[in-house]
């Protein structure tokens, strides 16, 4: 009995304790839920995209009269939708004939000087903003770049970048991999290609009264917009090549005076592929590897 007595106010203060443990613990984790529900009433989901610079958060949006007040787009009307509707033996023949088309598309570095008509140009990228886009925001600018003195600068901020990323940036796992490609930070299609165009993602837009608009997922938009354009590019005979200058977005963004919310997001040099242009035997892979059948 003496040593129990001796080791009651031990235990009695260990049991404290651990009271005093779960009990903050108990509280730490209300806070957290609390927090969390509140963040669920303010943005009911988080999308990373929309962290470039304008999140679509209380703190930025409530209060803020610099953003657009889209209730009264609620009633959009709706119109009847009939698009042509082909039989089954004249679906697989055009699907075929798409097929046989876009497999012919290559990344061509060997560009004509030969001049393309403005109007093909025009229609291809009339054909881009067919996309597909977030809320329909359509959150794309097309630069087209004809100017020989402003591909110039452009090759001069790319090469100057490029040549960095090469020998420093990349690393070395990076510009092994692609030797095979035969690519360098020369980029001499800069300045030959009658046209470059600079893809831009719009972080959101502006109107012509000063307000701002959420772009939703302006990437992926601006990405599937991309895609829509190489075909239409490949359609009409043109070639290209997709590249993403790394670090020249702000530098080109002030060249070609494009304001602040837009984001370069690809660029294309395109014409007529040269007499002895030259692509890599690459080979695609086969449809069991690409897709799955559930």
């Amino acid at each position: 009995m003496a040593v129990f007595s001796s080791l009651t106010p031990v235990f009695v203060a260990v049991l404290c304790v651990i009271i005093g443990f779960l009990f903050k613990s108990s509280q730490r984790r209300e806070t957290r839920s609390k927090q969390q529900r509140s963040d669920q009433t303010a943005r009911p989901w988080v999308d990373e995209d929309l962290q470039d610079d304008t999140e679509t958060s209380s703190k930025h949006n409530e209060g803020d009269d610099d953003w657009i007040d889209t209730t009264e787009e609620e009633n959009l009307p709706h119109i009847p939708y009939t698009p042509i509707q082909y039989s089954a033996t004249e679906m697989l023949e055009r699907s075929e004939k798409f097929y046989s088309l876009m497999n012919l598309r290559r990344s061509v570095r060997f560009i004509s000087p030969e001049p393309v008509p403005k109007q093909v140009i025009d229609n291809v990228i009339r054909t881009a903003g067919t996309a597909p886009s977030g809320g329909h925001t359509e959150p794309w600018t097309f630069v087209v770049v004809s100017d020989a003195d402003v591909k110039h600068k452009i090759r001069e901020i790319i090469e100057e970048e490029e040549e960095i990323n090469y020998k420093q940036r990349m690393g070395d796992k990076w510009v092994h991999d692609l030797k095979k490609l035969r690519t360098n930070w020369v980029k001499e299609y800069l300045d030959v290609a009658p046209y470059l165009i600079l893809v831009f993602k719009q972080t959101y837009g502006i109107l012509p009264n000063g307000k701002k608009k959420t772009h939703y997922y302006n990437e992926i938009s601006v990405s599937i917009s991309c895609g829509i354009l190489l075909a239409a590019l490949q359609n009409v005979g043109l070639v290209t090549v997709t590249t993403t200058p790394l670090n020249c977005g702000p530098q080109l963004r002030s060249l070609l005076q494009r304001p602040a919310n837009e984001k370069l997001l690809m660029l294309l040099p395109v014409g007529y592929p040269a007499s002895d242009a030259e692509v890599p035997d690459l080979k695609r892979k086969d449809l069991n590897d690409i897709m799955v059948t559930v």
